[in-house]
C-alpha cells in the first residue's frame, strides 16, 4: 500500500472522527444548556435529538450530491457542515439557533455515512480495503473517547465551558476540510459518472504505480462495462439487486438490534440498576469507550485477515454469550457480572458488527449504484437508531432488565443464522467480481 493512497483514505476517514465527537459532545453541555435556557423536558428533548433528526435526513439524501458532483465535492461539504455546526453550536444565542447549528451538524454526520466509506472502498485495492474502510469506524469511536477526554479538561473554566466543549470541534473540522481539498476524485465516479476517462486512468495510476498503462486500460475497460452491464438492466429498486439490497438493510437492521446504540447512550442508567453509584457508573462508562476502541483496532487488523462473514460470526457468539449472561444475571439478581458482561458486549461489537458494517455496505453494490445503496444501509442504521434510542427509556422503566437483555441476545441469533446461510464473503475480492459473484450481470 503507497503512502498516497493511505493518506487518501485517512482523511475521507477524519469525517468518521467529527462524527464520533460531534455526537458524543453533547453530554458535557446539555444540563448546562437547559438551565441556561430554561427549556423544557420537550423542549429539551428536541434540542439534544436535533442532531440526530439531521443524521437521518443527511443518510437518506447523501447519495445524491455524492452521484451528481462527485464524492470529492460531498466530502469537502461535509467539512463545511461540520464548522458551521460546531461554530453556530457554540455562538447560538438562543435554542433556536442552537438546534439548528445541531442539525446542520447531524446533517454533515448522515452524508459522511454515506460517502467516506463509498470513497475509500472506490480507491482501495482489495487486498486493504476492509482495513481501510474500516478507519471510518475505527475514527468513530477514537471521536467519541476524545470528546469524552475534552468534555473533561474543559469542564472546570467557567460558565461558559459549554460553548467551548462544543466550539472546539470546529479545530478538527477546518483541518479535514483543508486535508480534502488534496484527495483525488473517484477513479470509478471519473469512468462511469462523469465519463472522463482521462482523468478516471490518471488516478487510477495513482492508485497502482506498479501497474503498466495496458493494465490501467484494462482496469478501466473493466469499470465501464459492469457500470454499462447495469445501466442497461433496471433502476436501483429491481429483482435484480435484491441480494445486495437485502444485505445492506439486514447488517444495518441487526446492527441496532444488537442494543448497542442503547447501551451506548444509557450505560450510566444500565450500571446503575446494579447498584452502582452515579459517579462510578460514569466512570464504567468511559471504560466502555477504551474497550470499544482497543477492540475496534483489532477489528481493523482482522478484517482483511480472516474475512468479514468470519468477523460477523465471531462477534455473533460474542453478543449472544454476553447479553445471555447479562439477562440471566439481572434474572438471578448476580448483579457483579453485569459490568463484565457489558464489556464483553462492547468488545464482540466492535470486532464483530462495528467493524464490518461500512465495509460490507460500500462493497456489495455496483459502481453505478454505490451511492444509492450506501444511503439505503446508512438510512436503515439511524432510522433504527432513532428508535430504539427513543423508545430505550420507556421500555427499561416498564420491562425487567432480563427481558430486555432476553430479546437483544434472540435477534443476535437470529443474526448468526443469517451470516452463516446468506452472508458472502468479500475480502480481497475486486468490486467488480463482488458485482458478478451477487449474480448482478446481465
Amino acid at each position: 500500500m503507497n503512502g498516497r493512497l493511505f493518506f487518501w483514505a485517512i482523511t475521507s476517514a477524519l469525517a468518521g472522527f467529527l462524527f464520533g465527537f460531534d455526537t458524543v459532545v453533547i453530554s458535557g453541555a446539555e444540563q448546562r444548556i437547559q438551565a441556561l435556557w430554561s427549556l423544557s423536558p420537550a423542549i429539551h428533548g428536541v434540542a439534544l435529538g436535533a442532531a440526530l433528526y439531521g443524521t437521518v435526513l443527511g443518510s437518506l439524501t447523501g447519495g445524491i450530491p455524492a452521484d451528481r458532483f462527485g464524492r470529492k465535492p460531498t466530502l469537502l461539504w461535509i467539512g463545511i457542515l461540520y464548522i458551521a455546526s460546531a461554530v453556530g453550536s457554540a455562538l447560538a444565542w438562543n435554542v433556536e439557533v442552537f438546534i439548528l447549528a445541531r442539525f446542520i451538524g447531524g446533517v454533515g454526520i448522515g452524508v459522511s455515512t454515506v460517502v467516506a466509506p463509498m470513497y475509500i472502498s472506490e480507491i482501495a485495492p482489495p487486498a486493504h480495503r476492509g482495513r481501510l474502510a474500516g478507519m471510518f469506524q475505527f475514527n468513530i469511536v477514537f471521536g467519541i473517547v476524545v470528546a469524552f477526554l475534552s468534555n473533561a479538561l474543559l469542564a472546570g473554566i467557567g460558565d461558559d465551558a459549554w460553548r467551548w466543549m462544543l466550539g472546539v470541534a470546529a479545530f478538527p473540522s477546518i483541518a479535514y476540510t483543508l486535508m480534502c481539498l488534496a484527495l483525488p476524485e473517484s477513479p470509478r465516479w471519473l469512468l462511469t459518472r462523469k465519463g472522463d476517462r482521462a482523468e478516471g486512468l490518471r488516478v487510477l495510476a495513482l492508485i497502482e504505480p506498479g501497474a503498466s498503462p495496458s493494465q490501467l486500460q484494462q482496469h478501466a475497460d473493466e469499470i465501464i462495462a459492469a457500470s454499462s452491464r447495469q445501466t442497461a438492466a433496471k433502476g436501483f429498486w429491481s429483482a435484480r439487486l435484491r441480494v445486495p439490497i437485502m444485505l445492506a438493510f439486514l447488517v444495518a437492521f441487526f446492527n441496532q438490534l444488537s442494543g448497542i446504540n442503547a447501551i451506548l447512550y444509557f450505560a450510566p442508567r444500565i450500571f446503575e440498576l446494579t447498584g452502582l453509584g452515579s459517579r462510578a457508573a460514569l466512570l464504567q462508562s468511559v471504560g466502555i469507550g477504551i474497550t470499544n476502541l482497543i477492540f475496534t483496532f483489532v477489528g481493523l487488523w482482522l478484517i482483511d485477515r480472516l474475512g468479514r462473514r468470519t468477523l460477523l460470526t465471531i462477534g455473533s457468539f460474542g453478543y449472544i454469550a454476553s447479553l445471555g449472561l447479562c439477562a440471566w444475571a439481572f434474572f438471578a439478581h448476580h448483579y457483579a457480572i453485569v459490568p463484565a458482561c457489558i464489556f464483553a458486549f462492547i468488545a464482540a461489537h466492535a470486532i464483530g458488527q462495528g467493524t464490518v458494517i461500512w465495509v460490507l455496505i460500500s462493497e456489495i453494490f455496483p459502481n453505478q449504484y454505490r451511492a444509492t445503496g450506501q444511503s439505503l444501509g446508512s438510512a436503515t442504521h439511524w432510522i433504527f437508531a432513532a428508535l430504539l434510542t427513543t423508545v430505550f427509556p420507556a421500555v427499561v422503566s416498564t420491562v425487567a432488565p432480563g427481558y430486555i437483555f432476553l430479546f437483544f441476545c434472540g435477534m443476535m441469533v437470529l443474526q448468526l443464522i443469517w451470516v452463516r446461510t446468506m452472508v458472502p464473503e468479500t475480502k480481497g475480492v475486486p468490486l467488480e467480481e463482488i458485482q458478478r459473484r451477487l449474480g448482478l450481470e446481465a
